[in-house]
């Protein structure tokens, strides 16, 4: 691209050069040659007067008298008549410039120029002509450079850029080049820059999300199949077996719950619930876990509360809030119920030693553990929490209180219609 921006800079600066100094060249040409004459013509009137002024004085008119009054390597000729010829100069050769004057006492002066002179004038003018284009050229070689430099690195920069994009890099270069069509092109390219960055967050965190929410339910699914396997009475594994199914359904709702939280966090489906169900579910769940470490976990509070939601989030809220206790806390877990103006509140509390002071509030972000743990649980719930309309919250650190809150009002659009309601 370089070279062929330079050529065709150059093409045009030779055409502008050919045609403007052609025509420069004759006019200058012209201007010379008649410049030449009127000197000649000049000369012969001047020597004319001179010859007629000594004439009227009866001064006497010869070629040692005139030969100051010519120029250069002209020559004259002075016919007086009854005189003879009076020569001034040497008489050049070849072509000459010519002029002829006659004076008042009937004299003719003849002023003569070798035409060489005109020709040498001319040959300088050409000089100076073919030196200015000389440097015409090199000036729009040199600015054919700048402007293809110019030019061409920034399109080399994008095409770098691009390269990143492609290679799996999105970080916006917001690089811009003073040329307002590639700052054009480098925004266009910052912003899918700035959309695939988040296109690739969004997938890691889901990857992130489903890996830690998956978890639970699949550890609680092969407790269930352990039980089948060990056991020989019809009975029991009919029922493990049915439990099982209870959470694959759970564990396909998990799945659907994170997809769709992926595309769009608040587009869940919330109804009308009873919570003692979820409750109760969660307990079943998570029994056999506490069991093996040694410990309890109970409910207790207001009973048959109804609250606004989705039944599959608050069930993985939970789950989350009694993981991380099982986890990180200690002694018999409760979760208590209970109502505050227009809000269901669940409350899940262990008897561990609380959260520590340099945490509080921040266990909520990403990343954020008291262990070495994911620190991804607390966050997922929170987002899950938010996207029902509810919202999750640290009420008391040691011993610790983590409070989900949910509305008792069905939104409008849900007073309107006839909502489902799960009991």
């Amino acid at each position: 691209m370089r070279r062929r921006l330079i050529q065709s800079t150059l093409a045009v600066v030779l055409v502008v050069i050919a045609v403007f100094g052609v025509s420069l060249v004759i006019v200058e040409t012209r201007t010379i040659t008649s410049t030449a004459q009127e000197r000649v013509d000049t000369e012969a009137v001047r020597l004319a007067s001179i010859v007629d002024s000594r004439l009227l004085g009866e001064e006497t008119v010869d070629a040692a008298v005139l030969r100051d009054q010519i120029q250069g390597d002209r020559y004259a000729e002075i016919r007086i008549p009854g005189e003879r010829l009076i020569e001034v100069g040497t008489k050049p050769t070849g072509d000459v410039i010519s002029a002829e004057e006659t004076g008042e006492e009937g004299e003719t002066v003849t002023v003569q120029e070798p035409r060489s002179s005109v020709t040498r004038e001319v040959g300088r003018t050409l000089l100076i002509i073919a030196a200015v284009a000389l440097l015409a050229v090199i000036a729009a070689v040199l600015l054919a450079v700048r402007q293809a430099n110019r030019l061409a690195s920034p399109l080399t920069d994008l095409a770098e850029t691009a390269e990143r994009l492609g290679s799996g890099d999105p970080r916006p270069r917001h690089k811009r080049y003073g040329v307002h069509e590639l700052d054009r092109v480098a925004d266009v390219l910052d912003s899918s820059a700035e959309r695939i960055a988040r296109m690739l967050t969004a997938e890691r965190r889901l990857a992130a999300d489903a890996s830690h929410q998956l978890r639970t339910p699949l550890t609680a699914l092969s407790m269930r199949l352990e039980e089948i396997t060990l056991t020989d009475d019809p009975e029991t594994v009919k029922e493990e077996a049915t439990i099982a199914l209870t959470q694959v359904e759970r564990l396909t709702d998990v799945v659907e719950r994170l997809l769709t939280n992926s595309r769009d966090p608040r587009n869940g489906s919330a109804v009308t619930f009873d919570l003692d169900e979820v409750i109760q579910q969660q307990l079943a769940e998570w029994r056999p876990a506490y069991r093996s470490a040694g410990r309890a976990i109970v409910s207790s509070g207001k009973r048959h509360l109804e609250a606004v939601g989705t039944p599959g989030a608050v069930a993985q809220v939970l789950a989350a809030l009694i993981e991380n206790s099982l986890m990180h806390g200690g002694g018999t877990v409760a979760l208590r119920t209970r109502v505050t103006g227009n809000q269901a509140v669940i409350e899940v509390t262990d008897e561990g030693p609380g959260i520590p002071a340099d945490l509080g509030a921040r266990i909520f972000e990403r990343a954020i553990s008291g262990r070495n743990s994911t620190g991804i649980g607390l966050a997922v719930a929170r987002d899950l929490a938010e996207a029902d309309g509810g919202r999750l919250e640290m009420l008391q650190t040691k011993p610790p209180v983590l409070a989900l809150f949910l509305s008792r009002t069905p939104p409008p659009k849900l007073s309107q219609e006839s909502g489902p309601t799960v009991r």
